[in-house]
């Protein structure tokens, strides 16, 4: 990996533009439901869920709920996913998983688990940035962006540091 300065790939306003779609992607392919459920990833995945939240909002007629996975993606495997819902019965409800970035699909595949037992209604996936590298079947329904990148690069989402909002390459 090169040390220089990150490459910046999507600014402030683009990533707007893109949660802004993607909402209106979501609303698109689910506006004959009456609620929805997003789950998102702990970190940046959840940040990112709660702006889909309010863009939903403001555009659906129906109810968007919000929810926090909390997983350690550092970890090879993931016993168990904490779920950060008080009422956890998931039955019939459409679930959209949220996250940064789609790198493997191994983050994805685990944040899947507690829906998997469940009969949900839908199960979909939301991503910022899709990376392309699959090497689990997790495959996002919405992406913000598509970014074919080597193995050596790194992806950051910042939205968390108002200062710093944007996609970075290093």
């Amino acid at each position: 990996m090169s040390t220089s300065e990150p490459t910046l790939i999507l600014n402030a306003e683009q990533i707007r533009q893109k949660i802004r779609r993607i909402a209106f992607q979501i609303y698109e392919n689910n506006f004959e439901e009456t609620a929805l459920l997003l789950a998102g990833v702990s970190g940046e995945g959840y940040i990112l869920a709660q702006a889909l939240v309010r863009e939903l909002q403001t555009i659906t007629p129906f109810s968007v709920e919000l929810l926090q996975l909390k997983l350690d993606k550092t970890q090879p495997a993931q016993p168990v996913v904490d779920v950060d819902y008080a009422a956890t019965n998931f039955t019939d409800k459409v679930i959209i998983v949220v996250d940064d970035v789609l790198y493997t699909g191994r983050t994805l595949a685990f944040s899947l688990q507690p829906f998997l037992s469940v009969p949900v209604r839908k199960l979909q996936v939301a991503v910022l940035i899709d990376r392309n590298h699959p090497r689990y079947p997790v495959l996002a329904d919405y992406k913000g962006y598509e970014l074919s990148t080597t193995l050596t690069e790194h992806v950051d989402v910042v939205l968390s540091d108002e200062n710093r909002v944007g996609v970075y390459l290093r």
